[in-house]
């Protein structure tokens, strides 16, 4: 039966078995830096499966070095962004026949920005067993320390590579009420917040991230013209996620707020149509319950 050791990574305290795990895919996060980051479940199902597929095997392979967990006879199976459907075909037939069958992307969290999606839908859609051991990913490290509203997000992955798509892409994102995460290649990087700046404006709030757990890691924090200043000069590396802040409510005048009362007043008493308007304008409910009487008395 698979070992895992527990314990100091170089000299191993205890070593505990691990019960065979039931037949299925089982997405394991894997850390994006310090590898210590690692969870305890992590390690049992990567020292207990039947079959390890993993984005890079070579990673895969140093990560469970160093963590003291053997391969043994097990297979170790490469499977990633030029993956097709045969090697997806061979991770089902594993499953099918029983076995269990860990994926591994190269760091974080498998399926975001990541190959692993494809794979998962493929297994559902065969009626296997899907399962997460969740654990490290950039997307949430970068939100943590960020300083940016963290209630409502929307993880938009990468950005495009041509200026033309990107700006359309961008300005498709422009008004969401949500701060928005974006994987980015130190390559690009001052190429899309230039963009971002051209589509949202310089004062929109906004950090880059870079090497998170790492021991050069960096949080840039300011205006995306203050960012875009910043980085002017400099050639970053790196794994980078940007955060930019939601777009800012539009602030209604009064002759938005005196049409949105007539449609309003269509269907609903005077004090109705003025509490729905109020809320979904963000305005003063005595000051459109105040509009509200004047419409209805002008007819």
């Amino acid at each position: 039966m698979p070992q895992v050791n527990v314990g100091q990574d170089r000299k191993p305290k205890v070593k505990i078995e691990i019960a065979p795990l039931a037949a299925g895919l089982y997405f394991v996060a894997t850390p994006i830096g310090a590898a210590r980051d690692i969870t305890l479940r992590a390690l049992d199902i990567l020292a207990s499966v039947d079959v390890i597929a993993a984005e890079d095997t070579r990673t895969a392979r140093h990560l469970m070095r160093i963590h003291g967990i053997v391969v043994g006879d097990r297979p170790i199976m490469a499977y990633h962004d030029h993956s097709g459907p045969a090697e997806r075909d061979r991770i089902l037939n594993h499953i099918a026949a029983g076995k269990s069958v860990a994926y591994v992307s190269e760091a974080g969290t498998p399926l975001l920005a990541d190959p692993g999606y494809r794979l998962g839908r493929a297994v559902i859609a065969a009626g296997f067993t899907v399962t997460s051991a969740p654990g490290p990913s950039a997307l949430l490290a970068a939100l943590t320390v960020s300083g940016l509203p963290s209630d409502r997000v929307l993880f938009a992955g990468f950005a495009p590579t041509t200026r033309t798509a990107r700006r359309a892409w961008i300005t498709e994102l422009a008004e969401c009420q949500a701060t928005l995460a974006i994987y980015e290649s130190p390559k690009r990087i001052n190429g899309l917040l230039g963009d971002l700046v051209n589509c949202l404006g310089e004062e929109r709030e906004a950090a880059i991230c870079r090497e998170l757990t790492k021991k050069f890691e960096e949080v840039l924090r300011g205006s995306l013209a203050m960012l875009q200043q910043d980085l002017a000069d400099r050639t970053l590396k790196g794994e980078i996620v940007v955060l930019v802040d939601r777009a800012p409510q539009a602030i209604a005048d009064e002759d938005m707020m005196n049409k949105a009362l007539a449609r309003a007043l269509m269907n609903n008493t005077v004090k109705d149509a003025a509490a729905e308007v109020a809320k979904a304008l963000n305005l003063p409910k005595r000051q459109v319950y105040q509009a509200a009487l004047k419409l209805e008395r002008d007819g």
